[in-house]
């Protein structure tokens, strides 16, 4: 069929529109770029054995058939579906239409690679699924860390299955507590997995990346509260405060339960934690106490008591990963033949900054061939712009974090070189370190 090039005065941008003009019609048709489907997906479901399973989603390319280089992205941990999704779907009221929250790092990650010529392979946790419900209460209040090991073991084997997928380019992500799983995954598949990339990584485990978590109302009291460096702080100032009662939670109100309000109402402070007897909280002999209590009672496992994992972590997966052995004593066990990527907000206040030097560290001593760091300043634990204090629960992630992502998995799988960066070698290892 011939087309016709229409000439006029009239200017189109052509990354907007694209017209097609056809000899036997004077009609055209108009498509929006934005339209264009550049990606397809399959629903799926993964058999994770004793009968449960799990929906699965493999994304792919628009055009062709594959296969594409496979890439798995094992999720981090609380109540997380495939996209790692930070709140709940709306629907709006006047369209009908299904109102996502702009915090999915793993449908964002998911969407660009699979633009790109990957198949990206995504799952949600066992128990668990889409706008945070939970489908078997029983499941979920019982996982333990070995049973999301196992979890991530079967999608990697529905990964390699799948006919659109190269079996020899495999590339798994992990982010927060997915980074404890991937490397151990690598380690039972050497022959399997290509690269392993750590979002927001843990070195250590649980229970001292938790000790810091814990800690950060009193860094915060310390730092933002304590104006005149006495080791006080004001109870009405704390309530009041935004970034601490996100930090507490219930923490102010268990203080203040007994303190003399601004109405009038005449108590004191928990005699407990409150040694003064005065309307001020001492951040080591009242606050740092109580927290400490909390953190105990977070790993209590109470007999015929249900766990409500909407509200909290179940204390049977806080053991669990409170034995796990730490990312540190086992990277020497992942294969040379396997590279290593780093990506690391340093606002991260979930997976501190420190714990990305530590691993970067460890892979150093290792003489690991081939590692990298990537930190971005003002980022947090979702890779998008974060305070060094809470976590952010926006998105999407941020564009450069995501190229990064892809120019460093292209380049691993034998597309294109990295771009050039500042570089680190030895006769036995090569480590980038990039700030962004």
């Amino acid at each position: 069929m011939k087309i016709i090039i229409a000439i006029g005065t009239i200017f189109f941008s052509v990354f907007a529109l694209s017209f097609l003009f056809y000899e036997n019609t004077m009609n055209f048709t108009v498509y929006a770029q934005s339209d264009l489907q550049i990606t397809k997906h399959r629903n799926m479901v993964i058999y994770l054995g004793n009968g449960l399973e799990t929906h699965a989603r493999l994304n792919l390319p628009a055009i062709g058939n594959g296969p594409y280089p496979g890439v798995l992205l094992v999720p981090g941990s609380g109540t997380t579906d495939m996209n790692e999704t930070a709140g709940y779907v709306r629907i709006d009221n006047e369209t009908g239409s299904l109102i996502y929250p702009s915090a999915r790092p793993f449908f964002d990650i998911a969407e660009y690679l699979s633009e790109r010529g990957f198949a990206v392979l995504q799952y949600d946790k066992r128990g668990f699924g889409a706008n945070m419900t939970i489908l078997d209460n029983n499941v979920w209040g019982n996982i333990i860390v070995t049973d999301l090991i196992n979890d991530a073991q079967k999608a990697l084997n529905t990964l390699i299955q799948q006919p659109e997928v190269d079996s020899s380019k495999i590339s798994l992500i992990g982010h927060s507590e997915g980074t404890t799983i991937v490397p151990r995954i690598a380690i039972n598949n050497p022959n399997k997995v290509d690269n392993i990339v750590l979002m927001g990584t843990l070195a250590q485990n649980l229970k001292e990346v938790g000790n810091h978590q814990i800690m950060q109302p009193v860094l915060y009291a310390q730092k933002v509260l304590d104006h005149n460096h006495t080791g006080l702080i004001s109870v009405q100032e704390a309530s009041k405060d935004p970034v601490f009662i996100s930090l507490g939670r219930d923490l102010i109100h268990v203080l203040m339960q007994n303190v003399t309000l601004i109405n009038g109402t005449d108590k004191g402070l928990n005699s407990q934690y409150d040694i003064n007897n005065d309307t001020l909280i001492s951040i080591n002999d009242e606050l740092k106490p109580r927290l400490l209590d909390q953190a105990k009672s977070l790993a209590v496992v109470t007999p015929d008591k249900k766990c409500n994992g909407l509200k909290g972590p179940c204390p049977i997966w806080i053991n669990s990963q409170y034995s796990l052995t730490p990312n540190l004593d086992i990277m020497d066990k992942v294969p040379s033949n396997i590279s290593v990527l780093i990506l690391q907000g340093e606002n991260d206040s979930d997976t501190p900054i420190q714990q990305a030097f530590l691993l970067q560290q460890k892979l150093i001593e290792l003489r690991h061939p081939d590692h990298t760091l990537i930190t971005y300043p003002n980022l947090g634990h979702l890779f998008y712009p974060s305070s060094q204090w809470v976590t952010s629960l926006g998105g999407p992630i941020s564009q450069y974090v995501l190229a990064d992502l892809y120019s460093w998995l292209e380049s691993h799988l034998g597309f294109t070189p990295l771009y050039s960066s500042t570089h680190y070698s030895n006769s036995s290892s090569s480590s980038n370190f990039i700030n962004k």
